[in-house]
């Protein structure tokens, strides 16, 4: 049986330089295969599909708040006319009231005047 060699600091790293060298000559054909530069491209034409998505989602939601936003505003505008409409009518049958109220005593007034003439 051989005696383990224990390897110096020199060594291992002569190891691990060419371990990387290796590592980097595999990166590089990869790179190079036509089939690594397909699905590169794939991942690109789905990252910019999914950035189109996600920018129509957006302008779909920015759609939606300003539709509810004008729907809301309607309502508002819709509630407000219909209370000064409700307050007018108020108005009017409280003047209507008084107008009959004032007739109704003008009739008293003028009853007992002529009461007491007559």
């Amino acid at each position: 049986m051989k005696a383990f060699k224990d390897p110096t600091f020199s060594d291992r790293l002569v190891n691990s330089s060419a371990a990387k060298k290796a590592a980097l000559e595999r990166f590089r054909a990869k790179a190079e295969d036509p089939a690594v530069a397909a699905q590169r491209a794939a991942r690109v034409a789905l990252a910019a599909e999914r950035e189109l998505r996600t920018a129509e989602r957006a302008e779909a939601r920015r759609l939606e708040q300003e539709r509810l936003a004008a729907e809301t505003a309607a309502r508002e505008l819709a509630e407000r006319t219909e209370a000064e409409a409700r307050k007018a009518r108020e108005v009017d049958e409280m003047i209507a009231l008084e107008a009959q109220r004032k007739a109704e005593r003008d009739q008293r007034y003028a009853a007992r005047k002529a009461r007491k003439a007559g």
